[in-house]
């Protein structure tokens, strides 16, 4: 008689065996993603220091820079959405460093009818956080030139529409005074880490499978007693 819940029992053990693998997986993929955040605040709110000759996107993302120069005049609209204040846009402006050197600088979010207000520019001391965004992707419309209007901050795309190097500082704080630029300084909130939701998810899945199989092997002897 055992022999025929042998079948549905290995099915459900099994079964939860896997869920419950997977939540453990993602329990150690949460400590993984934890620890890199952990770096990323350790990386951002780190001493600033002097731009570097030369960039490595990856190690050198969210280095704190400080950088003595001007802001020009030359502007990418960047369309964007802040929550409790609507539709808006980052506005990208060229950083003429006092050394000769020609980078973006993301300063911040002005509202919709912002976009092209007069600005302060002329020299300043900014200091911020270099930045690659990935932001462009399929789903992203190319950039309407015509209207001035920017869907992503593709670094290497607004480099060369500006003329600069293809890297960007996004503002933390600057000499300016009175400026109406809101600076968006980067932090870790655009980076996903939903990986207790996940766990939570398959471990409550291995505790519906594990239900299901005991209430099945139930049902199936009572029907064979009522038999």
């Amino acid at each position: 008689m055992l022999t025929r819940y042998l079948i549905p029992l290995l099915f459900g053990l099994i079964g939860v065996a896997i869920l419950v693998s997977l939540g453990v997986w993602q329990m150690q993929r949460l400590t993984w993603k934890q620890a890199i955040l952990a770096d990323i605040d350790t990386r951002i709110a780190a001493e600033p220091v002097e731009l570097p000759d030369e960039f490595n996107r990856l190690t050198d993302r969210f280095l704190p820079v400080i950088v003595k120069g001007a802001v020009t005049s030359e502007e990418i609209h960047v369309l964007v959405s802040q929550k409790q204040v609507g539709p808006g846009y980052r506005i990208i402006s060229t950083f003429e460093t006092d050394t000769g050197r020609r980078i973006l600088l993301d300063r911040g979010f002005v509202k919709i009818d912002q976009k092209n207000a007069d600005r302060p520019t002329g020299k300043a001391n900014v200091t911020g956080n270099l930045h690659w965004p990935d932001e462009t992707g399929s789903s992203i419309p190319e950039p309407d030139l015509k209207a001035e209007i920017w869907f992503a901050r593709d670094v290497s795309a607004m480099a060369k529409q500006l003329a600069t190097e293809p890297v960007m500082i996004v503002l933390r704080t600057s000499s300016f005074e009175n400026d109406s630029v809101a600076p968006l300084p980067v932090d870790k909130a655009g980076i996903p880490n939903d990986h207790l939701q996940y766990a939570f998810t398959w471990f409550s899945l291995a505790v519906i499978w594990l239900i299901m199989t005991l209430t099945f092997l139930w049902c199936a002897r009572k029907a064979q007693k009522d038999i």
